[in-house]
């Protein structure tokens, strides 16, 4: 295995910018408190926190590439793309990140209406209280204020019985495309990952599309190690990424102390007959 496949790389994980409840510079000391030495700061359709993160990631002696993590529509399901190491102050991502933050607000607000038609009464304004960007309201935001409620005792209980497809919660949201996300990405210099495939339940066949298509458009990379894989998981998205040829990368996905069951940092090492995203982004890193 070489030395670059050992680095500890956390390229994964959201602030209160977006849908995490610690501060980019909490998230830095964190990272560097538990070895990171490489991090990125990947909040949803935002990179409003990337000076922030940069700026503390320098203050703690780690290296830093930019980051975010995109919502796109795939076969009728939310997938999500990471971009790394991109120029934070490209017009054409801001304006596209901008453009699909815009469908959120509706969209919460149609949420609000379903819980309240089952007796939820306030849950738009009680989701408020938890975003740190009224233009990023999630369902995230909508778990944390059941949970303060009392209707139930976790976040997972409260996607299970109210935020998923089916429940009375569940509003769809039409995201950008694929190629949307990918352009995005590549015309800032970043590099496009697919993030965390395993948690998308896709058929043999499909999944096979999303990476076909992905390649396609002019995406480099998959993450491999990530917080909600199994060590199986690791192993059939190492063959994945060596079958399509792409690099592989690493991050916890971490989005608070108290809900996230993988901290920054934490994880297990690449597999060492991969190419690791960081060498892709050598002269991006900051």
């Amino acid at each position: 295995m070489s030395l670059k496949s050992i680095l500890n790389a956390d390229l994964h994980c959201h602030s209160v910018v977006s849908d995490g409840t610690l501060t980019p510079e909490a998230l830095a000391e964190r990272a560097k408190t538990n070895g990171v030495e490489l991090w990125a700061l990947t909040d949803h359709d935002e990179i409003g926190g990337q000076h922030r993160a940069a700026a503390a990631a320098k203050a703690q002696g780690m290296h830093y590439l930019t980051g975010t993590e995109i919502s796109v529509t795939f076969a009728g399901v939310t997938v999500h793309i990471v971009g790394l190491g991109f120029d934070a102050d490209d017009a054409g991502m801001q304006q596209g990140l901008q453009n699909t933050r815009s469908g959120r607000g509706q969209r919460a607000h149609e949420m609000a209406e379903g819980l309240a038609k089952v007796g939820i009464k306030g849950a738009y304004e009680g989701a408020l209280k938890f975003v740190g960007n009224p233009a990023l309201i999630s369902r995230t935001h909508f778990a944390r204020f059941l949970v303060e409620s009392g209707v139930c005792r976790d976040t997972s209980e409260v996607f299970r019985k109210y935020l998923t497809e089916g429940k009375p919660g569940y509003v769809p949201h039409r995201w950008a495309s694929l190629r949307d996300a990918v352009t995005w990405i590549t015309q800032a210099k970043g590099v496009a990952v697919i993030a965390h495939p395993g948690r998308y339940k896709f058929t043999p066949n499909e999944e096979y599309a999303l990476f076909t298509e992905f390649k396609a458009h002019g995406g480099q990379a998959v993450e491999v190690v990530t917080g909600s894989h199994t060590p199986q998981e690791y192993v059939k998205y190492a063959e994945t990424a060596k079958e399509f040829g792409l690099a592989a990368s690493r991050g916890s996905d971490f989005h608070s102390p108290d809900e996230s069951h993988t901290d920054l940092g934490t994880l297990p090492y690449l597999p060492g007959e991969l190419t690791p995203v960081w060498e892709l982004l050598a002269d991006r890193i900051q």
